[in-house]
């Protein structure tokens, strides 16, 4: 068997997230059944570098499968591209090592979070974008991401009820850049726990316009209380940027 790992992009707004899910449509869903097509009734598993929510979008998912073909690797995207509906595609292709894993062996990720900060909300970039219609400081807001770089219990700062026990991540940047009327949030880690951006996100908004201090996060940090953090932004603004592996 050859290990196949594949980057993949989809725009996530009709999916009802990324892992398999019954009677509900989902990018791994369609992958593997595209893939089902490639070789001809056989089922084949997919396994990505993490899941991604209802409404979030990729740009650059990692995923692996084991196949009995050896065509070449730029042939694969070709072929499952033409078995996937338009909201998924496949970028990349290329043949791992046998134990390659696609979601044990990352060492880091990249998410970005888009906002239009404007009065009125465009009907266009609504399935692409939060929307706030409100002010906001920018300069308070990038004083408070400050004190997220680093390595730091997150469990302020993700779903009560996730289940992983060690809650320890460590940050590389949290970049928050002003293009037109979008701020694009930057985040680099080596992991990420379950809705840990868009809680960061919804914290920094909420410094933004006032309702909390900078000082905030870092008191949040300090006693791990999911209640010291802001609220959880909305999927739509999430993109799962890139993955980053050893190799």
């Amino acid at each position: 068997m050859n290990r196949i790992a594949c980057i993949i992009s989809y725009d996530g707004t009709n999916f009802s997230g990324y892992q398999v899910q019954p009677n509900k449509r989902t990018v791994q869903l369609e992958i593997e059944q595209a893939l089902k097509r490639v070789h001809k009734g056989q089922e084949v598993s997919v396994t990505a570098s993490g899941r991604t929510d209802a409404g979030v979008h990729a740009k650059g998912q990692v995923i692996h499968f084991d196949s009995p073909f050896r065509i070449p690797a730029a042939q694969w995207p070709k072929a499952l591209n033409a078995c996937l509906p338009d909201d998924i595609r496949v970028l990349s292709a290329r043949y791992a090592e046998k134990d390659f894993h696609a979601r044990y062996h990352t060492t880091g990720k990249e998410y970005r979070y888009r906002v239009l900060n404007a009065e009125d909300p465009d009907v266009f970039r609504r399935h692409h974008s939060a929307h706030v219609s409100y002010a906001l400081d920018i300069d308070k807001m990038r004083q408070a991401a400050a004190y997220l770089i680093g390595t730091h219990d997150f469990s302020a700062f993700c779903a009560a009820n996730t289940s992983v026990i060690d809650k320890v991540r460590t940050l590389y940047a949290v970049d928050i850049n002003v293009h037109e009327d979008e701020l694009h949030f930057i985040l680099r880690g080596n992991g990420f726990l379950y809705n840990m951006v868009r809680i960061i996100v919804g914290t920094l908004l909420e410094v933004g316009y006032g309702k909390r201090t900078a000082q905030s996060v870092d008191t949040a940090l300090r006693t791990c209380k999911r209640d010291d953090a802001g609220k959880t932004a909305p999927p739509q603004g999430l993109y799962l940027w890139s993955v980053q592996y050893n190799d």
